[in-house]
């Protein structure tokens, strides 16, 4: 019962609060406001050609460099692969003339030998 007290007081308080009264505002302009108003320039439309031929050259644009940046990156990419593996052709090259190198020098050994 006496919380039911303190809660219709307490409405009753707020009701007659003057923070209240002020919280409330008019919000409308005086003829002197409305006459400094100045008057925005009319835009000129864009026709559905104009506009639909922008969008096209723009897609096309936004595509063709991205395109270009892909295709750019996967030949830099390929390009240092295929030089990884010349690289890896000419080791095994090397190694194998040196190879056959030894194997040379151990068959004129084995001539001299024998004569």
């Amino acid at each position: 019962m006496s919380a039911r007290f303190f809660s219709s007081g307490a409405r009753g308080l707020a009701a007659l609060s003057p923070m209240r009264a002020t919280a409330t505002r008019n919000f409308s302009a005086s003829t002197r406001r409305l006459a400094d108003a100045t008057v925005l320039p009319a835009r000129k439309p864009v026709g559905a050609f104009r506009g639909g031929l922008f969008g096209f050259l723009l897609g096309s644009t936004l595509a063709g460099g991205s395109v270009y940046t892909y295709v750019l990156q996967e030949y830099k990419a390929s390009n240092e692969l295929l030089t990884e593996d010349i690289y890896a052709l000419q080791a095994a090259c090397q190694r194998l003339s040196k190879y056959v190198h030894e194997l040379e020098d151990k068959m004129d050994a084995a001539e001299r030998k024998r004569k």
